[in-house]
């Protein structure tokens, strides 16, 4: 593996990790009753709690894609 397909490779998993990301948080904002009312039922969950652990979950997910994802292609880019 040469870095050129290293570098596509971490391209497209950042581009597909932040458009999932901005969708996860369209979501919570734009529908977040929704969500709320279908967890809700699966489980007995207050929506205080609710609130916060889906934006730990965006928060970890944040940190996740740019150690993983963001900061090896850049790595990549100024190395190739």
């Amino acid at each position: 593996m040469d870095i050129q397909i290293l570098t596509t490779f971490f391209m497209w998993c950042t581009i597909l990790n932040v458009g999932l990301l901005a969708l996860s948080s369209l979501m919570c904002i734009c529908a977040g009753d929704w969500a709320y009312g279908i967890h809700s039922k699966w489980f007995s969950i207050s929506r205080e709690a609710f609130n916060v652990a889906i934006y730990s979950f965006l928060g970890v997910y944040k940190v996740l894609i740019f150690v993983f994802s963001l900061i090896p292609y850049a790595a990549l880019l100024i190395v190739g």
